[in-house]
């Protein structure tokens, strides 16, 4: 898969109100939440204790911590997207994130993206409102929505 190369401010700007692309499906997996659960000291047992979790999640399994499916949207964005001449680049933050379902354990993700809106800074610098969602390939409805804008300077 190319990525869609973004050069200027102008290139943003064109593709706002696109229709959504999606990144490769990445399979979270036990060692993956095992793993994020070491980093972040969250070992809730409905993330980490397989055992446990079968007999007493209404999952019938382990699920993937939101901010886990969350911060995956940066390996797709990487995936898909290159900016260059982009002198610079910062992830400002959330409008809004909703966690809508769970993700069961050796669930496969995909990561989507559609330009809301770009806004001029000052000269050469902007932020992208993107509009991201983490789901199933195919479901009804993504695991999470939210709105991630960054600040890009060209």
């Amino acid at each position: 898969m190319s990525k869609k190369a973004f050069a200027s401010i102008d290139d943003l700007k064109a593709f706002v109100g696109q229709d959504p692309v999606f990144g490769a499906p990445i399979t979270i997996d036990q060692s993956m939440i095992d793993a994020f659960a070491g980093v972040t000291g969250d070992h809730q047992w409905i993330h980490v204790d397989e055992e446990r979790a079968a007999k007493e999640s209404p999952y019938g399994s382990t699920i993937a911590h939101g901010l886990l499916s969350l911060s995956l949207i940066t390996s797709w964005y990487n995936e898909l997207f290159e900016y260059p001449g982009r002198e610079m680049s910062l992830n400002y933050g959330f409008d809004k994130i909703r966690f809508i379902k769970p993700v069961p354990v050796n669930t496969k993700m995909v990561g989507g993206y559609q330009i809301a809106r770009v806004e001029d800074v000052k000269d050469r610098v902007c932020r992208v409102y993107w509009k991201v969602s983490v789901g199933e390939p195919g479901a009804d409805k993504p695991a999470i929505v939210g709105d991630w804008i960054m600040q890009m300077s060209y």
